[in-house]
């Protein structure tokens, strides 16, 4: 007997020894962002507490600054999953999932609060299921923030001033009618943008505050205008043939860490907002703190009869999304 216990524990200890019992998850993390982003702030934070509660069982690589190339490229590897999780912007989700194009309505949220109790409610819940109809698994929303326009033309506080301005704007098919519809040339372009903006290639281009201090666009940018007309966030997505591979332990462990993450991030990206302003004032940009906002509203309120909101459901749910942020 005690020869059989002996091989017995030399067994146990041969497992707890194995490749197997000692595996490690590798998990590729895609931004196209660089490090000090708003997205690599959620992927940092989230690779920090994955790796510390698995105890080391999953191990997360971030590829950023676009190494693994632009947004629509992250989702097309997370989908076949040579890619397992990314924290990308709205605005490229357009041609996966169309639904998308509601969180992007202009002038939608009243405020980040707003913006925090319907998309971490049921609508948002809603919208991160659809995603699975592409292959994709929404986890949460993290935050880029509300977008401002810049420019190196003229000073815009009208929306008569936007006239002829060519804008860089994300491969999205809503903000390039938003911008249409207020009459300046939309130029869909690939981030990072800063040696077109310098070179005069394109006159401005729309982003939160903290994009211009980042990317340093006060380099290059001499005119800001506080639009805030479209509160953009980012959606957090593992690839849904990863995510049904898991354990639901494993599941939960990602779904919590990155909903932390994303709470982390948004805290932190709001309590900069006022100090990043002070630094574009100080750096030079000139500042339109109180453009007609009413104006800007109103020329752009067709838009929720325009073709990118055709198909029924997208339709459903932006009337639920007008009624619940009214």
């Amino acid at each position: 007997m005690r020869h059989i216990a002996a091989l017995a524990a030399i067994l146990w200890i041969g497992c707890l020894a194995s490749p197997a019992a000692h595996a490690v998850m590798i998990v590729k993390l895609g931004v196209v962002t660089k490090p000090g982003s708003a997205q690599n702030i959620v992927a940092e934070k989230f690779k920090s507490l994955v790796e510390e509660r698995s105890k080391g069982a999953f191990t997360v690589k971030i590829h950023h600054s676009g190494t693994i190339g632009n947004e629509t490229d992250i989702l097309q590897q997370i989908q076949m999953n040579t890619v397992q999780l990314g924290i990308i912007t709205g605005g490229p989700f357009d041609t996966f999932d169309p639904i998308v194009r509601t969180i992007n309505y202009p002038f939608l949220f009243k405020d980040e609060s707003q913006a925090d109790r319907i998309l971490d409610g049921p609508l948002g819940a809603e919208i991160l299921k659809s995603l699975e109809s592409s292959g994709l698994k929404g986890l949460c929303f993290s935050e880029n923030g509300f977008r401002n326009l810049t420019n190196n033309r003229r000073p815009v506080h009208h929306p008569d001033d936007v006239k002829g301005l060519k804008i860089r704007v994300m491969s999205s098919a809503m903000h390039k009618a938003i911008w249409q519809t207020l009459g300046a040339n939309p130029t869909p372009m690939p981030w990072p943008i800063y040696s077109e903006l310098e070179q005069g290639v394109i006159d401005g281009q729309e982003n939160p505050l903290w994009v211009m201090e980042v990317y340093k666009l006060y380099e290059i940018q001499h005119y800001m205008t506080l639009t805030r007309h479209v509160y953009s966030p980012h959606i957090d997505v593992a690839s849904l043939i990863w995510w049904n591979e898991l354990t639901a332990d494993q599941q939960h462990l990602i779904q919590t860490a990155m909903q932390e993450a994303a709470r982390y991030q948004r805290r932190q990206n709001r309590e900069q907002n006022a100090a990043r302003l002070a630094l574009l004032k100080e750096k030079g940009m000139v500042v339109d703190s109180t453009p007609d906002i009413d104006a800007f509203r109103a020329r752009v309120t067709g838009l929720r009869e325009a073709s990118v909101f055709a198909e029924p459901r997208v339709r459903a749910m932006l009337d639920k999304m007008l009624a619940a942020t009214k």
